[in-house]
């Protein structure tokens, strides 16, 4: 049985009660399995509190955080009653003079790269390959 949750991102705003849903959100993310406190809700926490948890495979950061080794970075773009988008940024470093590769729906992206994934380093790897 799946535990399904979502994520969501606000700004925290004078007068705001932390115990309240906020009129607003920036950003979100569905989660299929494992959405419960013990599950999830851990994967957060310690993805704030203990830097480079090698047991994730994401970590929130705090928006001031910058990197100098990264390879792409994705923004997803979204307002009420608009359709999301997403850009993708590609180079080494921490993003100042990386170039935009993608900006498309959710689908384009679907239609441009998921057709490269029969020949991806992703592939599953399992002996009923064909």
């Amino acid at each position: 049985m799946s535990t399904r949750a979502q994520v969501r991102f606000a700004t925290r705003e004078e007068g705001q009660s932390f115990s309240e849903h906020p009129d607003k959100i920036h950003a979100q993310f569905y989660c299929h399995s494992d959405g419960y406190p013990e599950g999830l809700g851990l994967d957060i926490a310690e993805s704030l509190v203990m830097n480079n948890n090698p047991t994730l495979k994401w970590e929130i950061e705090e928006l001031q955080t910058l990197h100098g080794d990264l390879e792409y970075i994705y923004y997803i773009w979204q307002g009420y009653d608009k359709e999301t988008f997403i850009s993708i940024f590609k180079g080494l470093g921490n993003g100042d003079d990386f170039e935009c590769v993608f900006v498309g729906a959710p689908s384009k992206l679907i239609t441009t790269y998921g057709s490269q994934l029969e020949e991806s380093y992703y592939k599953l790897n399992t002996n009923y390959d064909r």
